[in-house]
């Protein structure tokens, strides 16, 4: 059965096609060892060593080759896409809710496409478009969200009727569709002879590829690859890549210095079936249908059909090596739910004949994201690994990108919802990770509406006001591991229904959050922020100002107590990170980032700051609480905590002062909130957080204090014009792009990373400008809400899409904020943005493919607030960020 199996897969014949690889010797079954050839001895040195044969692999060696790097050595422990690849499933699909897993995809389509001209080798591509199917109302809302954002990137889709999805697809059962989303240019392939071909393309471009080798460990010196370890000798290298798929993390965790790669292997099922006595027509559309869990292709005349079950079964928890994946075991009591939807969707196959069940590793990462990118630890060890069932999809893509990040020292577009630095080490639990991919698996086709949160692997990092925090009503959502308060539910409210309250509309909390927000506005609020990314960097000379001021933008070069916002940007004037320093004393500074950025920041300032004795970082996220009081009373609480004038003329903006606060010392508070209104940050020693919020809590009740969670600092930030990193800001996001000149001191007597990038784009205009809208004929009671990720269109043309949305209780509209391009009308040529050109547009917001009138803003903006009849104006020297 299992070589009918093979053979009916088009398992690629190795021998007859291509290049000979270069095998190690290891004789058949049946065959003695005389008959293998002997194996070509492995170089004794390679620029590159890439660790798997598999679609990822040899993509990434295709590209590296193409791009000029011919010194690379593919190793593959058996046979090349023997592994995960062999079994996948084929189907390339564009249809995606992220933005750069969407433009891999896209680009893998278009590159199997000509892949069977450029080397020769058949690939199996047919073009036969795919059906997304929705049962609801609320899916068709997601599913035209996504239709929305393909339409602009030029991938032809429509949303489609039940009875258009009949046309399309005769064996459909429609009868529970509400509507669907065709995507005509999605494809076929066959994965193994993919992966032959890239391999095939790279050979002959100077890859060597040596299969049956196996690496036992990468070695490392100071901090960089300089070689592999393997069962055939060793290889000095430069680069190292691993690919090794369910293998990465044993990988990882096998070196001379630990490589966390957090990912997690489930069995993965899909059944095949005889042809039908009329056999599928090759080009008939791939059928999604979610909320069934299953998807269904054609094969061979019969179909193929898998999903994702809600009660999925990890494997290899314990670690287990093995050369190649064997089918495992038939589970067919477990399969059953996959079934029963698959005949309700198409009740014809009752009567066809099932050729076999397929079980089969699949590895899953813990945010559905895959895994790309340089180590935070081992400079030269790069990964590309984690796929979720998407292998095939982002293959091409994902190589080309991470080629581009080795040749070049950056991809060509932003790849941070990818990066490997977006995970810390607490990730890397065998036991998180076990419990969290058993979430994952079934997420793959949830209904994911915005602000939802995973359930497992919670309560990890917590703030020491967890437990009174949590008695007080609050509910939470996770960053980074840590836990962070989203709102605070007021005693009487229904929990339950709040915590499930999913919905593309008018969220449950929306009067909760406005609350606080309104307390934030006439009162005071506290805010736990101890999540925030904290490093001190200190030295015994003038190393600590020197090194920081190459680093970051802004002057640090401040009084001592005075804070600066400033960027620190890579060498094309695009945000690595974006915040706020400290000055504690002449040679000691207080860093304050995003709490993404504990592992990415740390991991760039320590490969970039001088190799120094005197000179010391420190991560101190863990030492300090961190609570933002808001509002035009805070300096009221504050000042009779520690019986010091707070006033503007004794604590000035963006100022920072050891203080006492009740009865506990060493308290660093600082004269900003990150929204814009008035207050302090308090950052407190651990030991002390539950002694200074009590104290703070009883002293403000006079003045109408209460707690405040992240979406009520999410609507003050956002209609108060605040860009968060990783949300509106990212490495391809300048300062002049989006109205921060005055955090950039282009003249402070010394050269800084990115200055030239900045003085080029001073000169010659941007191309891109971070705009604010409001929408102007939106019902927030009825209308689809805005979240991230709506076009924007300009007098009908597309410009840009929005990166984040609040909506704003001050001015009683939606608010979103983005980036518009200028783009020629006739050849497509991006054009610098000017002001005029922003403010002569008619805009609107594309929310799952209706369009809203909206008005554009750009920074610095007059009074938006003088529409509610507010006195006070925004400063421009009042704006802090996280």
């Amino acid at each position: 059965c299992s070589g009918m199996f093979l053979r009916l897969l088009s398992d690629v014949r190795w021998r007859a096609a291509g290049p000979r690889w270069r095998r190690a010797a290891c004789p058949r079954r049946g065959a003695s060892a005389a008959a293998e050839p002997p194996a070509v001895p492995l170089p004794a040195q390679a620029q590159v060593v890439i660790c798997g044969g598999g679609i990822v692999g040899a993509s990434v060696a295709y590209h590296l080759a193409k791009m000029g790097w011919k010194d690379v050595v593919l190793l593959e422990q058996g046979r090349l896409a023997a592994g995960t690849t062999r079994f996948c499933a084929g189907i390339v699909s564009t249809a995606r809710h992220v933005s750069i897993e969407l433009k891999m995809a896209d680009y893998s389509n278009k590159l199997y496409q000509q892949l069977e001209q450029e080397t020769g080798v058949q690939t199996g591509y047919v073009r036969t478009g795919s059906l997304s199917l929705a049962q609801t109302q609320d899916r068709l809302i997601s599913l035209k969200r996504i239709a929305s954002t393909l339409s602009v990137m030029g991938i032809p889709c429509e949303i489609i009727t039940p009875k258009q999805v009949a046309q399309l697809h005769p064996l459909i059962n429609i009868h529970d569709l509400v509507g669907a989303m065709y995507v005509p240019e999605d494809a076929l392939v066959s994965s193994a002879n993919v992966s032959l071909a890239l391999a095939t393309a790279a050979s002959r471009n100077g890859v060597q590829i040596h299969e049956r080798t196996s690496i036992s460990h990468v070695l490392v010196q100071k901090g960089r690859v300089t070689g592999v370890e393997t069962d055939r000798g060793q290889i000095r290298c430069q680069y190292f890549v691993n690919c090794a798929g369910q293998w990465a993390y044993e990988l990882g965790h096998s070196g001379e210095e630990t490589v966390n790669i957090p990912l997690h292997a489930c069995e993965h099922f899909y059944l095949l079936t005889h042809p039908l006595k009329e056999p599928l027509a090759s080009n008939l559309p791939t059928i999604v249908d979610p909320d069934g869990r299953i998807y269904i292709r054609n094969w061979q005349g019969g179909i193929l059909s898998g999903g994702f079950e809600k009660n999925p079964k990890p494997l290899f928890t314990e670690g287990r090596n093995q050369l190649e994946i064997h089918n495992l075991q038939e589970d067919w009591d477990h399969f059953e739910p996959l079934l029963s939807a698959l005949l309700r969707r198409m009740p014809d196959l009752e009567a066809l004949q099932i050729m076999q069940l397929v079980n089969c590793p699949e590895s899953f990462t813990p945010d559905m994201r895959c895994i790309m990118g340089e180590s935070p630890t081992v400079r030269g060890y790069f990964v590309l690994a984690g796929m979720n069932s998407a292998g095939i999809s982002y293959g091409g893509g994902a190589g080309k990108f991470l080629a581009e990040w080795m040749v070049n020292g950056y991809p060509s577009e932003n790849v941070w919802p990818l990066d490997l630095k977006r995970f810390g080490t607490l990730q890397s639990s065998r036991t998180f990770l076990r419990h969290r991919v058993m979430e994952v698996m079934p997420l793959m086709y949830d209904l994911k509406v915005p602000r939802w949160d995973f359930q497992t692997g919670r309560q990890l990092r917590t703030s020491p006001l967890y437990d009174r925090l949590d008695a007080q009503g609050a509910r939470w959502m996770e960053k980074h591991g840590f836990e962070r308060v989203k709102y605070f539910v007021p005693p009487g409210k229904d929990l339950l229904d709040l915590d499930q309250s999913k919905t593309f509309y008018k969220p449950d909390w929306f009067d909760i959050v406005g609350s606080e927000v309104k307390c934030c506005k006439e009162a005071v609020c506290v805010i736990d922020m101890s999540s925030f990314t904290k490093f001190e960097i200190s030295s015994t000379g003038d190393q600590a100002l020197e090194s920081l001021q190459y680093l970051f933008s802004n002057d640090l070069d401040v009084p001592v107590g005075h804070v600066v916002h400033t960027g620190m940007l890579n060498e094309q004037g695009g945000y690595e990170n974006d915040c706020s320093i400290a000055r504690l004393s002449k040679r000691s500074f207080f860093m304050i980032s995003p709490t993404d950025q504990q592992v990415h920041c740390w991991a760039w300032l320590k490969n970039r700051l001088p190799n120094d004795s005197n000179l010391t970082m420190e991560d101190v996220t863990w030492k300090y609480t961190a609570l933002n009081l808001i509002g035009p009373r805070a300096v009221d609480v504050l000042s009779e905590l520690s019986y010091a004038p707070m006033t503007p003329e004794h604590f000035p903006s963006l100022f920072c002062k050891e203080m006492s606060v009740g009865y506990a010392n060493g308290i660093r508070v600082m004269s900003i909130t990150h929204t814009g209104e008035p207050g302090f940050m308090l950052y407190i020693p651990i030991e002390y957080a539950l002694h200074v919020y009590n104290e703070v809590m009883n002293m403000g009740q006079k003045y109408g204090i209460r707690n405040a969670g992240y979406y009520a600092l999410r609507s003050l930030r956002i209609e108060k014009f605040f860009a968060f990193w990783g949300q509106d800001l990212d490495a391809f996001t300048t300062p002049m792009e989006c109205g921060r000149e005055f955090q950039v001191k282009l003249e402070k007597g010394m050269d800084f990373v990115g200055q030239e990038a900045l003085l080029e784009q001073k000169q010659n205009g941007v191309y891109k400008r971070f705009t604010m809208f409001i929408l102007e004929d939106h019902d927030t009671d009825m209308d689809l809400w805005p979240w991230w990720g709506e076009p924007i269109f300009r007098n009908g043309r597309y410009v840009g899409k929005t990166t984040s949305s609040a909506y704003s209780y001050t001015l009683e509209r939606h608010v979103c904020l983005g980036f518009v391009h200028h783009f020629d009308e006739k050849t497509g040529e991006e054009l610098v943005v000017t002001t005029d050109f922003i403010n002569q547009g008619e805009y609107e917001i594309d929310i799952a493919g209706q369009r809203f009138q909206a008005k554009a803003k750009l920074y610095p903006f007059s009074s938006l607030f003088t529409q509610r009849r507010r006195k006070d104006e925004v400063e421009l020297s009042g704006y802090q960020r996280e």
